[in-house]
């Protein structure tokens, strides 16, 4: 039968002269070239941006989009037309080689052609693909469009044997593959991005995604911080109060911050100053606003949403049994996002922190743990404390005294200063190098 075909060549084929049996040969590699480059082009775009060019109007990104729809119907069109190519380029390479060498020719062009294939169909316009696949596979598309339409009939036959072929072995094929990613994967593609987008951007779409993992208690201003009028103080020392006030919100409350009365906009208040005869606490405790309370534990990105949804831009946090916790503002949630306001009134992380020589780091009892986590790249632990002085306090479940030394995970921390039962001042040496610098934050 193999001696049969080989006679129906060769005498099909003996009058076509050996130039021109070599020329179409190399048309055939570069026909195969074609195919394999455009089949990595295809598979290596980056079907996002595909995607952000096809909704920019860009016909060329809309055909291949299209054509990716189906890549079933793609892959074998082009396994088909390559194929092709190469069982027709090896049986012209058989009839040159034998014209030339005769029967050691057939041998010769074996591995003449099996190297010319490898290199000029396969490794070249692949690696050529793989670097630069919108400039290969948006003009191929030209081409395997109308390809397509008319090689549908044995590119329907081959997967629908494919497809047999594969529930024979218990393969499903009706599995769909959904675009979407997932949290961790939208910050590895951001991690991926800095040529495109700048180390601040960066930050910020990192921080928003990592809104869900903070709540209001890693952000809120301690109970003990919290700025309030004593509604039952004498007038003259409301109205010092009111009037060297920093803040544009002040709690209102009698005696203690646990009986609560309200919100008062210090706005207001001027407001009401300038327009009454009678400015009184009668006055002052109606223009206060509703107190918006907050359970705690809120994450961030739901406490967000709240504070728009409720037209509130500040709230107290209470626990379980209605303490107060603290206090949060809108404020606080954006700075989480886009870095501290140069209006705040809280000390920034890089006044709280002093960077040594010996690799040691100075830094307040106040200092913010998650802060510190992120400006150094450190693991202290931050689940069941927000500062630095918290954190030592559950780890030592005691006040220590000056000059005590711990070691948390894998920092040794030297406690300098203790004041009014508090943690004022530690020296943290890391057993890793500091990878970070906090000057940027």
């Amino acid at each position: 039968m193999g001696s049969s075909l080989i006679v129906i060549r060769k005498t099909a084929l003996e009058h076509v002269s050996t130039g021109t049996l070599i020329i179409t040969l190399v048309i055939m590699i570069i026909v195969s070239a074609y195919f394999s480059a455009s089949e990595t082009g295809m598979m290596t775009l980056n079907r996002y941006r595909l995607r952000h060019q096809a909704k920019q109007g860009n016909r060329a990104a809309r055909r291949v989009e299209k054509l990716l729809q189906q890549p079933d119907r793609l892959i074998s069109l082009v396994l088909i037309g390559n194929n092709l190519v190469n069982i027709l380029a090896s049986a012209l390479a058989t009839i040159v080689g034998m014209r030339l060498y005769g029967d050691a020719g057939v041998a010769i062009a074996t591995g003449v052609l099996t190297f010319a294939v490898l290199l000029f169909a396969e490794v070249l316009p692949k690696t050529f693909a793989a670097l630069y696949p919108e400039r290969i596979a948006f003009p191929s598309s030209l081409l395997l469009m109308p390809l397509q339409k008319i090689m549908l009939p044995l590119v329907w036959v081959l997967n629908t044997l494919s497809r047999l072929l594969m529930r024979l072995f218990g393969i499903k094929t009706n599995v769909h593959l959904s675009d979407a990613v997932s949290k961790e994967e939208l910050r590895t593609i951001v991690n991926e991005s800095r040529s495109q987008i700048s180390r601040r951007n960066q930050d910020m779409l990192l921080s928003v995604l990592d809104l869900e993992s903070v709540s209001v208690n890693d952000i809120m201003v301690p109970r003990n911080e919290i700025v309030g009028i004593d509604i039952n103080d004498d007038w003259k020392s409301i109205m010092r109060q009111l009037t060297h006030s920093p803040h544009g919100r002040i709690v209102l409350y009698r005696a203690s911050l646990d009986d609560v009365i309200g919100m008062l906009r210090v706005r207001e208040a001027y407001r009401l100053m300038t327009e009454k005869k009678e400015f009184n606490k009668e006055n002052l405790l109606r223009a206060a606003d509703e107190i918006y309370f907050i359970p705690e534990g809120t994450p961030l990105n739901i406490q967000l949403v709240k504070f728009q949804r409720n037209k509130e831009k500040v709230g107290i946090v209470v626990d379980e049994y209605g303490d107060i916790q603290g206090l949060v503002t809108v404020e606080d949630i954006l700075e989480e996002i886009v870095g501290d306001f140069t209006t705040s009134m809280s000390p920034t992380l890089a006044e709280e922190v002093t960077p040594q020589s010996d690799g040691s780091v100075l830094i307040e009892g106040s200092a913010n743990v998650r802060e510190l986590n992120k400006a150094f790249n450190w693991r202290l632990p931050a689940e069941d404390a927000r500062t630095i002085n918290g954190m030592l306090l559950e780890v030592l479940e005691e006040i220590p005294p000056v000059n005590t030394e711990i070691r948390v995970e894998n920092y040794d921390i030297q406690i300098l200063d203790v004041q009014d039962n508090m943690i004022k001042q530690v020296r943290v040496t890391p057993v890793q190098p500091i990878r970070a610098s906090v000057e940027q934050h």
